[in-house]
């Protein structure tokens, strides 16, 4: 039998939101309003990830203040330096920078001459200690050999929920799909990208399985896989049994088992809790990874099973 980690781990599982804005880059609330939100809504942890550019001040906030017994922050930031393939500036989500972190040339949104790279910039912040994402690829006009190029990324953001409400671009499920095709062993993340000045916010999360709801705890379940991602269903547990795989999760009405290329297989019912799925069609697949549905539309996805 193979199990995700996110379901053997000990501990519990905490919600989070990784990729969060404030007044110190170009949300519209304090970071202490911020925090109060989140925790107020029943999340366990937030990152606030301001713009880290110059014209802000390369900002990483010190959100230490707003934590309380039952909520925690994690520092970090929305690194930008380079270009991408259609010549605008990368976008990599990076949590758990140290607050010291040294920042690259980026005055502003703009590319100039002689930054410091993507693929650099982000390898660099994996260095300094962060769990580090390719932020809303479909937003960013992201390329494969884009993505490609970024080999320090622990995941890629596949649900941003800013992007969904803002411009109907939410998902990296296509360059995710590539890269895990490719051998990346990457993790799935869905965020909200919030800035509090359009309906962006409290609609992706991760859940992420820790025994505390703690910076450094927290942060090393993600960098291990721990953790599912999700709109609202909770899975229970996603494991290989023989020749089909079993999924458990709160009542969804489809559960969705995909793969490389075309490998795909699901089953639908009412208030489904518990779902079996063969897996004759991913003999060739080296991956797979799972969502359910449930009766909203609401969705919950698996980070990739390696077989």
């Amino acid at each position: 039998m193979t199990r995700l980690s996110a379901f053997t781990a000990p501990g519990r599982f905490w919600r989070g939101n990784l990729h969060t804005h404030s007044t110190r880059s170009d949300g519209v609330l304090k970071p202490e309003e911020v925090c109060r939100r989140y925790r107020d809504e029943g999340y366990d942890f937030l990152a606030l990830t301001d713009h880290f550019i110059g014209a802000y001040d390369y900002p990483i906030v010190d959100t230490v203040p707003f934590r309380t017994n039952g909520f925690t922050t994690i520092l970090g930031a929305e690194l930008h330096s380079g270009a991408m393939a259609n010549g605008e500036l990368w976008h990599i989500l990076a949590v758990g920078l140290p607050a010291d972190f040294p920042p690259p040339n980026s005055p502003d949104f703009g590319v100039h001459e002689g930054m410091e790279s993507g693929a650099d910039i982000a390898a660099r912040a994996v260095a300094a200690g962060a769990f580090v994402a390719i932020a809303h690829p479909q937003w960013s006009g992201l390329t494969l050999e884009d993505a490609r190029g970024i080999t320090a990324a622990h995941a890629v953001e596949i649900y941003n929920h800013g992007c969904a409400n803002g411009c109907d671009r939410p998902d990296g499920f296509s360059i995710a799909d590539l890269l895990l095709t490719e051998g990346r062993k990457l993790t799935l993340i869905a965020t909200d990208d919030a800035h509090f000045y359009e309906p962006d916010h409290f609609g992706g999360w991760v859940m992420v399985k820790s025994e505390a709801n703690e910076p450094e705890a927290l942060l090393a379940a993600l960098k291990r896989g721990d953790f599912y991602a999700s709109q609202g269903p909770e899975l229970r547990d996603v494991r290989i049994e023989g020749d089909r795989i079993v999924v458990e999760s709160s009542a969804v009405v489809s559960a969705v088992v995909m793969g490389k290329g075309t490998a795909a297989k699901s089953v639908h019912g009412h208030s489904m809790t518990r779902a079996e799925i063969p897996l004759e069609r991913f003999r060739n697949s080296p991956w797979l990874r799972v969502s359910v549905i449930d009766a909203a539309g609401k969705r919950a996805w698996s980070n990739p099973i390696w077989r």
